[in-house]
């Protein structure tokens, strides 16, 4: 019988060897930088940087990382990854109300990479693991992005994609496939790194080809699916709608942008006078309706006669009607952020009330408890939840609408799909966040619900970025940031449904539950034999 050597180090307890992967805490220094690597790559990728393809190094740094760790070493490893991306992703967030907000959301966010090492730690010797790791990326989203307070789902892997050969992934499963097919080829890639490193002759060399195979079939499959959509233009799919969007710009950026909000929105009827002067020379064609971004009057139109004239004048000079964005008092103590819809004839009509303002930003719960930390809470005003999707009809254009951060909630979008939406708006103002990357990050996420669900984007911003995105994610407009401009298209009323508005969040789901399924069957048999153990001890 040929004589088997035990690799690994010796328990002084009880004789026996721990597997190598299991080597003790001497080896964290390699994977904590490796961990360390793998959120900065992951930082990288997304807009501003735009290293798409570096997005699929994050998962595989984390699989070598935590390889045959205990869950403890997994907490710690996902960690370090989750830090060293979002304190640099989330930075924007410090720019003008300083480091702790920004601090302490960032950690908070890194808390559930700790969660989602500590899982993929757990499950990495079970036969499969890449598709389970990769699984565990989609259920550490799906977490992340829903509690606490509705969730915060910047970041996601998916929103990394918008220049890759993944993104057509979005119309047959969402966000949270493109998502799993980042992590995928990530973790198939460190499958062959380990198959090639334990170097185990033709047997490794085979794992380590198939596993390669995988991680080039990933995008493949991805760049495939896109064939149907590309090309996809602005005016196919059904009657067209002529789209106005004026980005007025603001007097200056930051948290005061608004201390003259005259001036705002000023700016905004100011620039669609000169459309409408350019109509009238035949210049530009003219618009069935006319969008204004988030923030265009932060003077109430209905309390404010002014505020409310100087809206009508450039309704009627335009001759269509307009998607205000304004902030309206509400009953008590609260205000609402609002979508109006103000016709040059009769004025305000329907309206479309923000379901999700930003906790800290747009409401404060818990006021008390925040103020321990920064005085700030006691500058936002509590918006009110709205309690309707943003289905609009605005010029005879069935208009979903999102306001802001909501386009980076899967159901708030596919809610207003699912009302009938012909195309999509999001009104946005991002003059608080400055010339950082948080207007280019947002506007990826509005690159990738046009390909999740076939539609026309248009994102009108106080100071950008604006812009139109075709149903296949190419931006056909876009602004650049606080410089004042203008884009009229023409634009489809699309009705068709993709797999993915069909599915709802069915992918998400599956994948989350797949991810859970393996860390139950690597935790319940393990629990059993500690059961089984005692038991023999007594």
């Amino acid at each position: 019988m040929p004589t088997v050597v035990a690799t690994g180090t010796a328990d002084p307890g009880t004789g026996t060897v721990r597997p190598a992967d299991d080597a003790p805490a001497r080896r964290w220094p390699w994977r904590t930088a490796l961990a360390a690597l793998g959120g900065l790559a992951l930082f990288l990728s997304f807009p501003g940087h735009g290293l798409t393809w570096l997005a699929v190094l994050g998962p595989a740094a984390l699989a070598l990382a935590v390889r045959g760790q205990r869950a403890r070493g997994g907490l710690w490893l996902g960690l370090v990854l989750g830090l060293v991306f979002m304190v640099p992703l989330l930075s924007w967030t410090g720019i003008y109300v300083g480091p702790l907000p920004w601090l302490a959301l960032a950690v908070t966010e890194a808390l559930y990479f700790a969660l989602l090492g500590a899982a993929a730690a757990l499950t990495s010797r079970l036969p499969g693991w890449p598709v389970w790791a990769a699984a565990l990326w989609v259920a550490d989203e799906a977490l992340r992005g829903r509690w606490p307070l509705g969730g915060f789902p910047w970041g996601r892997l998916g929103f990394s994609q918008v220049d890759g050969p993944l993104t057509p992934l979005a119309a047959y499963g969402g966000v949270p496939l493109v998502s799993f097919a980042v992590a995928l080829t990530g973790t198939l890639l460190a499958a062959a790194v380990l198959a090639l490193a334990r170097g185990r002759g033709r047997a490794g060399r085979r794992v380590a080809v198939l596993a390669l195979a995988g991680a080039v079939a990933v995008p493949v499959v991805g760049a495939l699916g896109g064939l149907p959509l590309a090309g996809a233009s602005l005016t196919e799919g059904g009657p067209t709608r002529t789209v106005a969007v004026i980005q007025g710009d603001v007097p200056r950026a930051g948290l005061d942008f608004n201390a003259q909000r005259r001036a705002v929105l000023d700016n905004h009827a100011d620039q669609t006078q000169l459309l409408a002067a350019a109509v009238a020379r035949g210049e530009q064609p003219q618009p069935d309706l006319v969008v204004w971004p988030e923030n265009s009057s932060d003077i109430d139109p209905y309390r404010n006669a002014d505020a409310a004239d100087v809206i009508s004048s450039a309704a009627r000079a335009i001759g269509a009607p307009i998607l205000v964005g304004a902030v309206v008092q509400g009953p008590g103590r609260f205000i609402s952020n609002t979508g109006i819809v103000w016709d040059p004839v009769t004025g305000p009509g329907d309206t479309y009330v923000k379901q999700h303002p930003v906790p800290l930003a747009e409401y404060v719960p818990a006021r008390s408890f925040f103020r321990l930390f920064s005085s700030d809470v006691d500058r936002v005003h509590d918006f009110a939840h709205g309690t309707e999707v943003g289905n609009l009809d605005v010029g005879g254009a069935a208009v979903g609408d999102v306001i802001c951060f909501e386009v980076a909630y899967d159901g708030l979008v596919s809610d207003v799909v699912d009302g009938g939406a012909g195309m999509i708006v999001v009104q946005t103002n991002n003059a608080t966040f400055g010339f950082t990357d948080e207007s280019a990050q947002q506007l990826a996420m509005s690159r990738l619900r046009a390909v999740e669900f076939g539609r026309t984007v248009v994102v009108a911003a106080t100071s950008g970025i604006s812009a139109i995105v075709a149903p296949d994610g190419s931006v056909v407009r876009r602004s650049q940031l606080f410089t004042p401009d203008t884009f009229v298209e023409p634009i489809a009323q699309r009705d068709s449904r993709t797999v993915a508005e069909r599915l709802d969040a069915g992918p998400e789901w599956a994948l989350t539950a797949l991810g859970v399924g393996a860390v139950l069957a690597a935790v319940l048999p393990a629990l059993a034999r500690r059961r089984a153990a005692r038991r023999a001890l007594r």
